[in-house]
């Protein structure tokens, strides 16, 4: 675990408060994300985490105002770099991204154009977003195309540039990847389920280039998952969501040695490996945004629920290690 950040000596980077993605009818919304309050320091890699559905990449989504129509945003505040986000005209706000704000996706030979070469794709990126010089000038673009790809340690740069998506195997596009979306020198790096597609030994080489990347370019990553081990591995900080809500926060060595949510407490019993044991599961699915209870939304999964689960909606109760949503957290180990 990094765990190198202490968060209350970070300025914040990223500060959205009771951020709202809802689809559906203004009289019948379904709501995707629900009030999520999220933070990020400068150069702090915080893990989301949670099961398909639970609204992670739609949070990131409305952060770069990215949400397909009819999807609605509505936030209290949603801040980068001390700029309110909410009163921003969409052109300005989406020129962050690129920017100030790069992404990467799970599978790199879905967002990479398959007519296009390497350098091809570099140079768009870096004539979009790159410095003044850069923009203006080929042989600088190359230069600085050859130089990306060195930073994401691809052998051959010069050969690579030549190179087609479908020639790359998944771990070298998904660095190409990495380095399109670094090409603007960006503050916040948002990593979609990066790792997923790749086999271990390449899922590891892509998280120690991203633990890499944040110390050498004090780059702030969003790191999305449904693995805690991935966020075990390189995160200072992790925020878990279910059903579009924040259920807990806190820092990654805290609630990794003692969660207070039972949803986290059961992703983390998923991840205990013993070849003579069942793997644990959680029963039941992530319930779809016009299928959910009125009480806790994990209470028709949680083995601890009691009848005030159902009844009624717990907050998010912060503390000083974090916060939890639950009526009765578990007690810290």
């Amino acid at each position: 675990m990094s765990g190198s950040s202490v968060r209350d000596s970070i300025d914040d980077l990223v500060d959205i408060a009771g951020l709202h993605v809802d689809f559906g009818t203004p009289s019948r919304p379904l709501p995707a994300v629900e009030g999520v309050d999220l933070s990020i320091g400068a150069a702090e890699i915080v893990g989301l985490v949670g099961e398909s559905g639970s609204g992670k990449t739609m949070t990131a989504l409305a952060l770069l105002d990215l949400v397909d129509f009819p999807g609605r945003i509505v936030a209290k505040r949603m801040a980068f770099a001390g700029r309110d986000l909410v009163p921003m005209r969409a052109t300005d706000r989406r020129a962050l991204a690129g920017r100030d704000i790069g992404m990467i996706f799970q599978d790199p030979h879905a967002s990479l154009d398959p007519c296009y070469t390497v350098g091809y794709q570099l140079d768009e990126a870096i004539r979009l977003h790159g410095s003044a010089h850069e923009r203006s000038n080929t042989g600088m673009r190359r230069e600085r195309a050859l130089a990306l790809l060195r930073d994401v340690d691809v052998p051959d740069p010069s050969v690579r540039l030549s190179a087609y998506p479908h020639q790359l195997s998944g771990g070298m596009a998904q660095r190409v990847m990495i380095a399109i979306a670094i090409a603007g020198r960006p503050r916040l790096l948002i990593a979609d389920e990066p790792t997923t597609a790749l086999d271990v030994t390449v899922q590891a080489q892509v998280l120690a280039l991203l633990t890499r990347l944040r110390d050498e370019l004090r780059m702030a990553i969003l790191l999305i998952t449904h693995d805690l081990a991935v966020v075990a591995e390189v995160a200072d900080r992790v925020v878990v969501m279910y059903a579009g809500q924040v259920v807990e926060t806190g820092n990654v060595p805290a609630l990794f040695d003692g969660p207070r949510h039972p949803y986290t407490r059961a992703l983390l019993d998923a991840l205990a490996i013993d070849e003579h044991e069942r793997l644990p599961t959680i029963a039941g699915i992530v319930p779809a945004p016009n299928e959910r209870a009125r009480g806790c939304l994990f209470a028709p999964r949680c083995t601890r629920a009691a009848q005030r689960c159902e009844d009624e909606r717990p907050a998010l109760v912060r503390g000083q290690g974090g916060s939890v949503r639950c009526h009765f957290p578990l007690r810290s180990e």
